[in-house]
């Protein structure tokens, strides 16, 4: 599988992330992850109600989950009240995932593209690449939560795992930059200060930055 336009550290971190993947790993608590739980939970059902709201305004049919762990789309109990699978929930026809780590592609347009919690695991000089790599998927929406603290997963070789830790206004800046080149795709970003604790920006596209009478841009 090709991963996109990656420098060898990029690289380098994709054989990390499978090889955690693949045999577990240790914590900054001195407590291992055995392989079977290694990246096994669906972040996203922690902001489900928002991502809900969001998809409704565009609306959105099919999505692509860019960096999905071990996320399953199509199990029950997505949602703890209905035991509605997460395609059930959001109204969905098609769910798509992608994950490296674990030798899944299954990229292609869609309306919106979602990635929780994938950035801050991305080599800083990447960033860039993979943002481009995401917009080029999304025909309406990219729906983007990045965590700005440390994790406590180790990659195999001691450091943290949340190798680009930066703080909100660093990531809405570089999502702002990228966006500029995709004025059609809506972007909603959330940035974790802590675990489940969110900053969430207003939803804007460079279009409707174009499209506004005034020249200040406060979104």
């Amino acid at each position: 599988m090709t991963v996109p336009q990656l420098s060898q550290k990029g690289q380098d971190l994709i054989t990390l992330y499978e090889q955690m993947a693949r045999e577990g790993f240790d914590r900054t608590n001195n407590k291992r992850v055995e392989s079977e739980e290694a990246y096994s939970r669906f972040n996203l059902r922690d902001y489900k109600d928002l991502v809900a709201k969001t998809f409704s305004n565009h609306p959105i049919s099919t999505v692509l989950d860019y960096g999905c762990g071990g996320s399953d789309w199509q199990a029950d109990g997505f949602d703890e009240a209905t035991n509605n699978t997460a395609v059930k929930f959001f109204g969905l026809s098609h769910a798509y995932r992608y994950e490296p780590a674990r030798d899944i592609d299954e990229r292609q347009p869609v309306d919106a593209v979602i990635s929780f919690d994938v950035l801050e695991h991305i080599f800083i000089a990447d960033v860039p690449n993979i943002l481009r790599d995401m917009f080029s998927y999304a025909d309406k929406l990219l729906f983007l939560n990045v965590a700005c603290y440390k994790a406590l997963a180790l990659l195999p070789n001691g450091e943290n795992a949340h190798i680009t830790a930066r703080p909100p206004a660093w990531w809405k800046g570089m999502v702002d930059s990228i966006s500029i080149e995709y004025p059609e795709v809506s972007v909603c970003l959330l940035c974790s200060t802590e675990y489940r604790k969110s900053k969430v920006y207003p939803v804007w596209s460079a279009k409707k930055w174009a499209e506004q009478d005034a020249f200040v841009v406060t979104t």
